[in-house]
């Protein structure tokens, strides 16, 4: 059984607008006008347990929204939504003890703190058992590699400690599905790294579901098989990490290697694809895929190479190209 079930999922809003000015402030006292925005319009799709979902999309596409909607922040406008059997936005109290919600943008600990005070109070929030809390704790802890960290004042830690100590208090409950809003934004790469090889290890351990929203490419295909791409409040793609990049991806690199070999003109290296990059070690060649095969052939027969590896662009490519062929088709 589906463990996030969504049906034509709707989140719209009236804002209201005006002009700049000392008069357009005053008519806006008496008749305020106001425009319709489509946050989210009509998505529907499943989680199955112990899925890992990536949901992609430009800023405002409505992936902030749909997180809100299925932790019980927001109340949907339309369609229907559940979550470990509930309906989230009635914010039982059965429902939120089994979720959780991380935003790298909000911090949910106390500033001027330890994390750990921050923690005991979680704890009693959630009601957890203090045997269940300590070692829950210590074994977040060790994976996280927080050491002393949670003993500091949550303004003395850098961004990534921060993060990390904030994830760990969002699973101090040992939730069943995690809502992650930009987990790792502004971390850098080690960083970045260790929360992904922490959530692989938490999603291994406890079976639990995880939705992700992330700009870095990085994160998706290191966690996500599975991805979900939104653009103005609609889904416009579901399906497998690989399906996307085969159906988006119309080339593939080439890199030749020549080593102390000299590589032809590049009129003569022209014809077996699009340069994209020349150096002194080699040269990367943009080629149809339907022609990978031919091209290989005739490098290794016509040039003089010591490697040749065959590569798909990068996934932001495919990324963009999805937003760019649904754009037209897409609602204002």
């Amino acid at each position: 059984m589906a463990i996030i079930q969504v049906e034509d999922l709707h989140k719209h809003y009236q804002v209201a607008e005006r002009e700049p000015g000392m008069m357009a402030a005053l008519r806006s006292l008496v008749r305020r006008k106001t425009r319709a925005v489509k946050a989210v319009d009509g998505i529907s799709f499943t989680i199955e347990p112990g899925e890992i979902v990536g949901f992609l999309g430009p800023n405002g596409a409505g992936k902030t929204t749909t997180l809100k909607m299925l932790s019980g922040l927001l109340h949907p406008t339309g369609g229907t939504v559940r979550v470990l059997g509930h309906e989230p936005f009635r914010r039982e109290r059965a429902y939120l003890s089994r979720i959780t919600l991380v935003m790298g943008q909000r911090n949910q600990l106390w500033w001027d703190i330890p994390a750990a005070d921050s923690y005991d109070l979680n704890r009693a929030i959630y009601s957890i058992p203090p045997d269940e809390y300590r070692r829950t704790l210590a074994e977040l802890t060790e994976l996280l590699e927080l050491g002393d960290l949670i003993q500091k004042p949550v303004r003395n830690l850098s961004l990534g400690e921060r993060m990390k100590c904030e994830i760990a208090g969002a699973l101090l409950h040992r939730p069943q599905v995690l809502f992650l809003d930009e987990p790792t934004i502004g971390l850098d790469v080690s960083a970045q790294r260790r929360i992904r090889e922490f959530l692989l290890e938490y999603n291994r351990r406890y079976n639990a579901s995880i939705m992700l929203t992330s700009h870095y490419m990085a994160d998706v295909e290191a966690l996500c098989e599975r991805v979900l791409v939104i653009n103005q409040g609609q889904i416009i793609f579901a399906g497998a990490l690989d399906d996307l990049a085969a159906r988006y991806h119309t080339h593939k690199t080439i890199v030749v290697k020549a080593g102390e070999h000299s590589l032809p003109e590049n009129g003569h290296l022209a014809a077996f694809g699009e340069i994209i990059e020349r150096n002194d070690d080699g040269v990367s060649l943009r080629v149809p895929r339907a022609d990978v095969t031919t091209v290989m052939g005739r490098i290794l027969a016509e040039l003089d190479v010591t490697d040749v590896s065959i590569a798909d662009p990068p996934i932001e490519i495919a990324i963009e190209r999805i937003f760019e062929s649904t754009k037209h088709a897409a609602p204002a």
